[in-house]
């Protein structure tokens, strides 16, 4: 393994380990770290494959408590915005998304200081929104899971269920987007070396 594979393999367990503790996701990490090695798009596709990855192991180690409630009202509408995000990155250019990812960052990094002064409703409503805006910014940016996170703590759900709900959900969004950035050619062969790294960072966190 080279070295640069080597500190990737690093950098990906130190994302996922501080997204995991700061409670926001690993999406908000990854991206921007993805791109200190890749373009854009090959970015985007390779943090959809990482996170294919990690929710796969989220699935295997918890399996209980998982809420079809929120699988469908927040699940299905972040699936169906995820993809319409993903196609629309063919026709934005590429610094256009990054300046996106960047305005996002901060929004996202500035709410999440703030958060425990929002009080977000748990209704049926609530969760089709914030599966919307967390999905189509999973396809334009590749980061919509502190969205998605904050939506589902609106649900008071056991640790498990959140835990297992959320892989469930983030494993339709993430598998979504990656089909479409594939049928875009954003997974190219200098992704396809990185699948044995994302799958072992991925693993090894979990």
């Amino acid at each position: 393994m080279s070295g640069d594979l080597l500190l990737f393999l690093a950098l990906l367990l130190i994302a996922e380990v501080l997204g995991t503790i700061g409670g926001f996701g690993s999406s908000m990490i990854v991206m921007p770290l993805a791109l200190l090695f890749l373009p854009f798009d090959q970015a985007l596709g390779l943090t959809a494959l990482f996170h294919v990855f990690s929710n796969g192991a989220k699935m295997l180690l918890f399996r209980q408590g998982i809420s079809k409630r929120l699988i469908i009202w927040l699940g299905v509408p972040a699936v169906i915005a995820v993809i319409i995000g993903a196609e629309l990155t063919v026709f934005l250019n590429q610094q256009v998304l990054s300046l996106v990812l960047g305005i996002l960052l901060v929004v996202l990094g500035v709410g999440l200081l703030v958060r425990s002064t929002w009080k977000v409703q748990a209704t049926n409503r609530n969760a089709a929104v914030g599966g919307v805006i967390s999905g189509l910014i999973a396809g334009l940016a590749g980061t919509g899971g502190a969205i998605r996170g904050i939506t589902l703590t609106a649900f008071d759900l056991e640790k498990m269920a959140f835990v297992s709900t959320s892989a469930w959900i983030d494993m339709g969004v993430d598998l979504s987007r990656s089909v479409v950035y594939t049928s875009h050619d954003f997974l190219t062969k200098a992704i396809l070396i990185y699948l044995p790294t994302i799958a072992i960072a991925s693993f090894t966190r979990s």
